[in-house]
């Protein structure tokens, strides 16, 4: 079955080691939205992956891959 996963974690960490508190108050989301996106228990709205994608200056094709 296809699955969404994604780079946030290895993102944070490149962008100064940034905290999950740090990335959520930047996307607008909690902190545990941005755990369970790490974790791929959960896969955020497309405008919120958006968003996480912003903050890293990414596109989300190297924040999300669809597997």
């Amino acid at each position: 079955m296809p699955n969404i996963t994604n780079h946030v974690r290895r993102l944070r960490f490149e962008a100064n080691e940034m905290s999950q508190q740090a990335l959520a108050d930047a996307v607008g989301v909690t902190r545990q939205t941005i755990i369970a996106v790490e974790k791929n228990k959960y896969s955020p709205s497309l405008e919120v992956a958006f968003r996480i994608a912003g903050v890293f200056g990414c596109s989300l094709e190297d924040v999300f891959a669809y597997q």
